[in-house]
């Protein structure tokens, strides 16, 4: 797993003074990072290697300004080019949001899908979640 407290900004709230739910989308985007190194450790966008194929994200409990949150990261599902990126928003010990990202490695020179290599799926398995997570 890999974990990111966020401090949320003024900013990010909404008219009824919650953490305004588009939020969510950019706070495990920035999360992701650490999964991006996996593929691209200097992340040179000249050379990335990753595309989204799919965003979920469902809502559990109100988000406020003015509390850390905590991102956790989990891979919780490995393909043969494509894996599902597993995020969790909690606040206060409370899980606010869960987010699932379908990613598919890609060149795009050739314009399709790339094979995930046993390295890079070694790598993904070290943040499987706990089972009763998946």
């Amino acid at each position: 797993m890999f974990s990111e407290v966020i401090q949320p900004r003024f900013s990010e709230t909404d008219a009824l003074g919650h953490i305004n739910n588009t939020v969510f989308a950019v706070w495990f985007e920035g999360a992701r990072t650490a999964v991006f190194r996996i593929f691209t450790p200097e992340l040179n966008l000249t050379q990335w290697p990753l595309i989204i194929a799919k965003v979920t994200i469902d809502y559990h409990a109100q988000t406020q300004y003015g509390q850390p949150v905590e991102i956790k990261t989990f891979i919780s599902r490995i393909g043969g080019s494509s894996f599902d990126v597993l995020q969790q928003a909690w606040q206060n010990g409370v899980k606010c949001a869960t987010g699932t990202t379908v990613m598919v490695q890609f060149s795009y020179q050739q314009q399709q899908a790339v094979v995930l290599t046993a390295q890079q799926k070694l790598a993904l398995s070290d943040h499987l979640p706990p089972s009763a997570d998946r």
